[in-house]
């Protein structure tokens, strides 16, 4: 059964940014609702804002790293595909280059690549967590920002793109305002209207109740109007459990209500948190959920769509199982039949071979060689000449065995054992129309096969295409990694769970990525920082920027970008002192051209005007 989760983010006090009223109101109320009275579990209802209470020893201060690290744990230890989750944030975000960012509390205006949280980033990971969820966005746009102008209009198409519903607080031409006699935004304050009256059974309810009560409430307080723009992925999504308990006791057939009812009771009370939520509150207890007697097979996964037909091996299995009896009978009877032929064939060869050895006897009488004693052992007690040698060796190769082939058969035999495992675990995607470029697709085929319980016919199959999906996996997160997409690569790597063989490896690479991730971080910003102290025609501003850079080490992720600008800036210095020197002012060429560092490839040419220089 599906989990529900809850992530609450509103940021009041920004570092670079005007103070806003009631973002951290927002978030308070929205999680206290959902606590309250939506259904959800405290301790899966996460709250992010100035004054928020740390979880365990991790803080819940809203900054660019603890929300990133908080997506990326709650994925790899908590999430399971199919649990639902909300995504709210209350805050400033800003566009920059035609790419839309969240601004966590420390975000910058100067430097939104590196401060912000582009909101591709968060779509992306939530997708391939393979959640229910829903994204609402009660945005703040900065006046006077010209960049972010059109904020709003690339998490749509995201929103579209990734399939993830989302609801945004306004056009993206418009602002988001906040009231303080409502105490919220307006955007939230509709939000909250609408789930305390229940007019949020499905996402679309909700959206066009948001559509129609945001503006109303703008004009009834004299605000300019805002209109939220949406993406809905499904129109009967439900997005509270509370409604999905009602429509399941509406839907449900007589003679499954003492079941349903059942259902319903683990699913919303019974079930706690998974056993790995412990990384955040250890004393957090979980209750196992009672065998229910006579119960039914559980259903296929949810998280395979309907719609997709299922592997033949998997829905084979019933056929296979009704037809074992059949195929025993006749294979007893084909393997009677084959060992009599078998046994015919014998007697027909050795009666041959005793008439081929007669035939060589009388042949030979005439020859006589030292290797009587061969014959003997065919023909017992005949004294007769050696045969010749020709027709010996006639008589030699008859009993000669089948060559042994070398042992790399062996090894050359498992691999294509690999291969044809590898090809079948393939097709089994191909089957449920799933694309094995796709990490996402292929933890969803992970998930269906261990549905599969030992001992059952395509258990060991199963088992099989786990460990080879696992591998593929890993080798998608390798190579995302290898093109610097660190973030997809740890978002698929995520996706291995503890059970496989490659868990440790997986980890071990997340936390290098994660690593390489913030050093380059780290340098772009010291990158953007040295460009941003040049001033054209002052050659000591282009020493003072590779000083700068020069802090990005070999091996770094960014170094070669930065030695590109090294070499970059002291071509330009160069070419300063150079023009001094073409004006006759070679004293000030030479003071220019030693600053020149030795990191640049330009160094070697400046020591060799230099000299030049200083001779005149």
């Amino acid at each position: 059964m599906a989990n529900n989760w809850a992530i609450a983010i509103g940021i009041n006090q920004y570092h670079f940014f005007q103070p806003l009223g009631c973002a951290q109101a927002d978030a308070e109320a929205l999680r206290n609702f959902l606590v309250a009275e939506g259904g959800f579990l405290p301790q899966q209802c996460l709250l992010m804002t100035d004054t928020s209470p740390p979880l365990g020893d991790r803080s819940t201060y809203p900054t660019k790293e603890n929300i990133l690290l908080l997506l990326e744990d709650l994925a790899a230890a908590c999430w399971q595909p199919q649990d639902r989750l909300w995504f709210f944030f209350s805050g400033y975000g800003v566009n920059h280059k035609g790419h839309d960012y969240l601004m966590p509390v420390e975000g910058n205006p100067d430097y939104v690549e590196q401060t912000g949280i582009e909101v591709r980033q968060i779509l992306q990971s939530l997708q391939v967590a393979g959640l229910d969820t829903l994204v609402l966005l009660d945005i703040n746009r900065a006046f006077g920002i010209q960049a972010d102008a059109l904020i709003g209009q690339e998490t749509i198409d995201l929103a579209q793109e990734l399939r993830v519903s989302t609801i945004l607080s306004c056009q993206p031409e418009q602002f988001s305002h906040e009231s303080g006699e409502l105490g919220h935004g307006f955007f939230t304050a509709a939000l909250l209207e609408a789930l305390r009256f229940g007019n949020s059974s499905t996402l679309v309810k909700l959206e066009r109740y948001l559509s129609t009560h945001t503006p109303e409430l703008c004009q009834l307080y004299w605000r300019p109007t805002q209109n939220p723009v949406s993406f809905i992925k499904s129109t009967e999504q439900i997005i509270l459990p509370q409604w999905e308990v009602k429509i399941d006791r509406v839907s449900a057939p007589v003679g499954e209500k003492e079941q349903g009812s059942r259902g319903v009771g683990v699913q919303f009370h019974v079930r706690g948190a998974p056993e790995n939520w412990n990384l955040f509150s250890p004393s957090l207890p979980s209750f196992p959920t009672p065998p229910l007697p006579h119960s039914p097979p559980p259903p296929l996964p949810h998280s395979l769509p309907p719609q997709l037909p299922l592997s033949p091996s998997f829905s084979g299995a019933s056929n296979y199982h009704k037809k074992k009896t059949a195929n025993a009978s006749f294979w007893q009877w084909f393997l009677l039949w084959g060992a009599t032929t078998l046994l015919v064939l014998g007697l027909i060869m050795a009666f041959i071979r005793h008439k081929t050895g007669f035939k060589v006897e009388q042949i030979s009488t005439s020859t006589k060689t030292t290797t009587t004693k061969t014959i003997q052992v065919l023909i017992p007690k005949v004294t007769m000449p050696t045969p010749i040698p020709v027709e010996l060796e006639i008589v030699k190769t008859i009993p000669t065995p089948i060559p042994v082939e070398p042992e790399i058969s062996v090894s050359r035999q498992s691999a294509l054992i690999s291969q044809q495992k590898l090809r079948k675990a393939s097709l089994e995607l191909a089957n449920m129309s799933l694309n094995p470029n796709q990490a996402s697709d292929i933890s969803l085929a992970i998930v269906a096969a261990r549905k599969i319980k030992l001992g059952e016919p395509l258990y060991g199959q199963a088992q099989d295409n786990i460990k080879i999906w696992s591998r593929m996996i890993l080798d998608l997160a390798e190579s995302r990694a290898k093109q610097k997409q660190l973030t997809n690569a740890m978002a698929a790597a995520q996706l291995i769970g503890k059970e496989d063989l490659l868990y440790p490896k997986a980890q071990a690479a997340i936390i290098k990525w994660r690593r390489q991730a913030k050093q380059s971080m780290t340098n772009e910003a010291l990158l953007d920082a040295a460009s941003a102290l040049i001033q054209p025609k002052q050659a000591s501003t282009y020493n003072r920027a590779i000083e700068v850079v020069k802090k990005i080490l070999p091996g770094e992720p960014g170094f070669d970008d930065a030695k590109k600008s090294m070499d970059t800036w002291g071509e330009k210095i160069l070419s300063l002192a150079t023009r001094r020197a073409a004006k006759g002012d070679f004293q000030a060429a030479v003071e220019t051209a030693v600053l020149v560092p030795k990191e640049t490839a330009a160094y070697n040419k400046a020591q060799a005007a230099i000299k030049k220089w200083q001779k005149k």
